[in-house]
């Protein structure tokens, strides 16, 4: 029974399905990669094959132990590319081949090797789980110190009508990195729009690290980074419900977020990086958690 489990056996549950592209029975030994410029840039399901030899012009695909799936070297520059993917993901949103291009968000992310690599080319935000692209975002940790010690957090809860887990608790400010957009430029915006925190206490966030997954499901396979920033704010500070994607907001102790983590009220990627802080913080440590090493390397798996 699923009660019956400890704290550590539910959280580790939860990271296998955040890295289940990483697990047996997925797609992966049967993925082609994705190269733009000779530089792999995603995965492909084998689902995609058949379609994308409708477009000879665009994508190249090879056959055979490490066979691929290559953007034409005639589309030569960013634009060209980007120009190339949007008619064709316009196509197949008008056949409605894909249940995600239904989730349009006019919202476009950098497509790149690695984050320090220029962009290769930009792709629809609801599009890049069909090509294995990784996408980038940040999330904010918004936390407060009391004075004998102790720290509680501030927990935001998503509105019912978010494309994605509705419902669901999140971290304090989170948001994807949109193509044009700068990694700090984007958490001031986030926390101006979401819980109307003013530029001057947002830019105080610090930058603790990242974290990395990569989970596969119906709509394709999804290689994440986020950003991840503590930003310390005054017990007399009290968030407010910016362009109402939050619902309400929470503060509670450490305790109560710890335990909310193994459930299954939080955004799965929420609960991780909110576990990152309580790894960073103390409150989880090897002789407390005998699953702490597995827990680390669970928020940190690479494509």
């Amino acid at each position: 029974m699923a009660g019956s489990k400890s704290w550590a056996e539910r959280v580790l549950q939860l990271l296998n399905r955040m890295n289940s592209f990483h697990m047996q029975g997925s797609s992966k030994p049967l993925c082609k990669k994705f190269v733009v410029e000779g530089q792999e840039v995603g995965v492909v399901q084998p689902r995609l094959i058949p379609l994308l030899s409708r477009y000879p012009e665009v994508f190249q695909v090879s056959d055979g132990d490490g066979g691929q799936v290559e953007l034409s070297r005639r589309l030569s520059n960013y634009q060209q590319r980007s120009d190339a993917i949007e008619q064709i993901l316009g196509e197949w949103r008008s056949e409605k081949l894909f249940d995600c291009l239904g989730k349009w968000r006019n919202e476009k992310y950098n497509v790149m090797s690695r984050f320090s690599d220029p962009s290769l080319l930009k792709m629809e935000r609801s599009a890049i789980g069909l090509f294995g692209v990784k996408s980038y975002g940040v999330h904010v940790n918004g936390f407060v110190r009391h004075g004998d010690g102790r720290m509680s957090m501030w927990i935001g809860r998503r509105t019912q009508n978010k494309e994605t887990y509705p419902g669901r608790l999140d971290n304090l400010v989170a948001g994807g990195l949109a193509a044009g957009l700068g990694v700090k430029e984007t958490l001031i915006k986030e926390c101006e729009e979401e819980a109307c925190i003013p530029e001057a206490i947002a830019s105080t966030a610090k930058p603790t690290g990242t974290i990395s997954y990569t989970y596969e499901d119906e709509w394709g396979v999804f290689p994440e980074g986020q950003f991840i920033y503590d930003l310390e704010l005054t017990a007399d500070f009290v968030p407010q419900v910016g362009d109402g994607e939050v619902l309400e907001f929470y503060l509670w102790p450490l305790e109560q977020v710890k335990e909310l983590i193994a459930g299954s009220e939080f955004k799965p990627n929420c609960a991780m990086v909110a576990m990152d802080f309580l790894i960073r913080h103390g409150i989880l440590d090897p002789d407390n958690e005998l699953c702490y090493h597995q827990l680390v390397e669970g928020l940190h798996r690479e494509m």
